[in-house]
């Protein structure tokens, strides 16, 4: 509606209509030519010399408060300069009615602005007074996808091509639409538009890298951003996207240095920070990657893909309870983030909550059906709990989502016995380990094949897979330190006595320990136990590991030392209790106690340690041939392995020697399966346990276990791994120096 002479005029100046913005109107119609040099001031914006345009138009205003014209050439000039024009821009806006040019230029204003609702509102009155406007199609199409209304979008900017069919910019911005709304091929088409009609454009080069990554064509990718930094080599973003391509490609060194341009042009690029954690866990490197996803959660805050990387990165690192807080908070800021239901499910698992991880990994294929990283995770949660051909069913579910999937593919021969009559599966991993994978993708398939060709009696072959699974665990692994881990037996042999500083307290003598190298048959000692009535099994717990450092800082103030071990204590039935409330005894098999036996001797007396003995040989060959994704730097390389066996040779020495009678029984696995009853009969009367002919039976008992032996302990038993090595002398000279005798 027209504002009539008398009524208070639009502007809220309070007045009347005919005394305020209307005035200049009366004036125009009556043929009084106002004071105004207009031409003069247009002249300037024209040439380009917008401060003196600013500077006369504001020194007009003055005189003129309610020249549409003045407030529209001010507007212009600050907007130009990068001045604050807002204030500027609604005013223009106010006493143009009709004017669709200061109308969109306010639209754009908001739109830089991210006042989404109202830049569309200013963006449809333009187009009221002037519905061929494209530009304002377009620009109107940019402020709906920038609020979620992607349809909508698509609509203005078709319209906008209509009205202008050579509007690159309009094709590209169709493209980015296209992409969000998942058409990616249509995308391609709209790129591939706008770049025969503006080829310089890196933009558009950029954006139609990102649809091609899209697409799972990383080379192409690549390709496109290569072109758009040539044209604009501080083109942050195309750097950043660069690495995200050169990620895909395997490319991993190059990756982090094309992060590092990003960064060293904007610094305050979080998400580049983010990738780069990515980057540096995968290439080991995890203590950069928790400082660099730290760096971009400082510049981001609510950064859901920062928290996700932090929570890669901590989890890497063993802090499980930091990793699942790190998801946790992803979620707080993104909800629907289905990677990140993956990965709390992936910490869930870890942390024996089986349920829990398995609710977690749902969530996650409710938000993405097709995760091939959810569904193999899903798969392993049904192995944990025997569920085999459930769990191959979903392997295969994943591998048809993503038919390169290495850790999808790999997981099917970890299920059961291979035979030649599996050989499908041996072609397809061959040649998806044959497609230039990421080392942290190809060494699933080495250790995979590996497994095939050991099951089917092909050992020559079986060994060069497994070799190769090693070189490249070494490749982005820590490095094994010799002379470190000497140095830290030396450490634990000279510690302080490890006599009793805790008080006894009532539930004592409810842990059971195993303890011996990783594939010694601890997985098979649990399994026994835990098929008593009285006995529950809790798996690997990773507490000793955590309370050794806090016990190593006491000891080097020896005054709080017996108040700390006392805590541990009762944290640690504490945690006992949160397994299982009821059961006589828990199991903890975490091998790598054999480390801290002092300690936790100190802290509960009354517990009692079973350690597990396997043919030296047998044991590490068992080691090199396991793909272990937590921390074991020293099991990629066999003379490593030869240095850490006998580490654990001479401290379990010194154990023998310092702990009291009555708390360690030493059981070799050989005895165990040639004899199973005899064997676990002495490890029931070593924990004061009657005998439970189930025991025998352990292979039926259903529970859940998440070690390398899960689907080994629900099988007979068996003397198959007995002088394995015998298989593999050939390539085992490193380790006969631990056979008796050897010198």
């Amino acid at each position: 509606m027209k504002s009539g002479r008398n009524d208070a005029c639009a502007c809220g100046s309070g007045k009347k209509y005919k005394k305020c913005c209307g005035r200049d109107r009366d004036e125009a119609a009556a043929g009084a030519a106002l004071p105004i040099p207009s031409g003069e001031i247009s002249a300037m914006i024209a040439a380009g010399r917008f401060a003196e345009a600013e500077a006369s138009a504001g020194a007009l205003l003055t005189a003129h408060p309610h020249s549409g014209f003045l407030w529209k050439a001010l507007s212009v000039a600050l907007k130009v300069q990068g001045k604050d024009a807002l204030h500027a821009l609604q005013t223009a806006a106010t006493l143009n009615p009709e004017d669709a040019e200061a109308h969109s230029n306010l639209a754009n204003a908001l739109l830089e602005f991210a006042r989404f609702d109202d830049a569309v509102a200013s963006y449809r009155r333009t187009l009221k007074i002037n519905p061929g406007f494209a530009e304002a199609h377009n620009n109107l199409g940019n402020a709906l996808r920038a609020s979620g209304q992607l349809d909508a979008a698509l609509a203005s900017y078709r319209r906008a091509l209509e009205l202008k069919p050579e509007f690159a910019e309009a094709h590209n911005n169709l493209g980015n639409a296209l992409r969000a709304l998942g058409q990616f091929d249509a995308a391609v088409a709209s790129f591939g538009r706008a770049l025969s009609l503006q080829p310089r454009d890196p933009g558009a080069h950029n954006n139609l890298g990102n649809v091609l990554l899209d697409l799972a064509q990383p080379a192409p990718a690549a390709a496109c951003y290569r072109r758009a930094l040539e044209l604009q080599p501080g083109f942050a973003e195309a750097h950043n996207n660069l690495g995200n391509a050169q990620r895909r490609l395997g490319q991993l060194e190059e990756a982090l240095a094309s992060y590092r341009l990003a960064l060293a042009i904007n610094p305050g690029f979080s998400g580049a920070w983010s990738n780069a954690s990515d980057v540096l866990r995968e290439l080991g490197r995890l203590e950069e990657a928790e400082q660099s996803s730290r760096r971009a959660l400082e510049l981001a805050p609510a950064l859901a893909g920062a928290h996700n990387s932090l929570g890669n990165a901590l989890l890497d690192l063993g802090r499980l309870e930091d990793a699942a807080e790190s998801y946790r908070r992803a979620l707080e800021y993104s909800p629907g983030f289905a990677e990140v239901h993956g990965n709390l499910g992936i910490v869930l698992r870890l942390q024996h909550r089986t349920v829990d991880a398995a609710q977690s990994c749902r969530r996650a294929l409710e938000l993405n059906p097709a995760s091939a990283p959810t569904l193999t995770l899903l798969a392993e949660l049904q192995a944990d709990d025997g569920r085999f051909a459930e769990a191959e069913d979903l392997f295969r579910r994943a591998s048809a989502v993503a038919p390169d999937s290495a850790e999808a593919w790999a997981g099917i021969v970890h299920l059961r016995k291979m035979t030649r009559a599996d050989s499908a599966w041996l072609d397809q991993a061959e040649h998806i380990a044959g497609l230039g994978l990421p080392p942290r993708k190809e060494v699933f398939l080495r250790y995979a094949i590996g497994k095939y060709c050991d099951d089917v009696g092909d050992f020559d072959l079986a060994f060069a897979n497994f070799r190769r699974a090693n070189q490249l665990m070494r490749s982005f692994g820590a490095p094994y330190d010799r002379d470190q881990q000497s140095q830290a037996v030396d450490r634990i042999i000279g510690a302080l006595d490890i006599g009793p500083r805790a008080a006894p307290q009532p539930e004592a003598r409810r842990p059971i320990f195993i303890v011996g190298m990783p594939r010694s048959g601890t997985s098979l000692a649990e399994q026994i136990l835990a098929s008593h009535p009285s006995v529950v099994g809790a798996g690997e717990l990773g507490f000793w590991g955590s309370a050794e450092a806090l016990y190593a800082a006491a000891q080097a103030g020896a005054a709080n030392a017996e108040v700390l071990v006392g805590r541990l204590a009762e944290d640690y039935l504490r945690l006992l209790r949160d397994v299982s409330p009821d059961a006589l005894h828990v199991v903890d098999k975490m091998p790598a106690n054999f480390l801290r036996l002092g300690l936790i001797h100190a802290a509960l007396p009354s517990a009692r340690i079973i350690h597990m003995q396997r043919d030296p040989i047998d044991t590490c060959l068992s080691i090199y041939f396991q793909h272990f994704k937590a921390a074991h730097a020293y099991a990629n390389d066999l003379d490593d392995l030869a240095h850490y066996y006998g580490q654990y040779l001479r401290l379990m020495s010194h154990w023998r020697a310092a702990l009291p009678d009555g708390v360690l029984l030493e059981i070799p696995y050989e005895a165990l399966v040639r004899e199973p009853e005899v064997w676990s009969r002495k490890m029931l009367e070593f924990v004061d346990l009657p005998w439970d002919p189930r025991c025998i039976e352990f292979h039926l008992t259903a529970r859940t276990v998440i070690t390398a032996s899960k689907w080994q302990v629900r099988q007979k038993i068996s003397q198959s791994s007995v002088e394995r090595w015998r298989n593999y002398e050939k390539f085992v000279a490193p380790l006969r120096q631990l056979l008796p005798g050897a010198v």
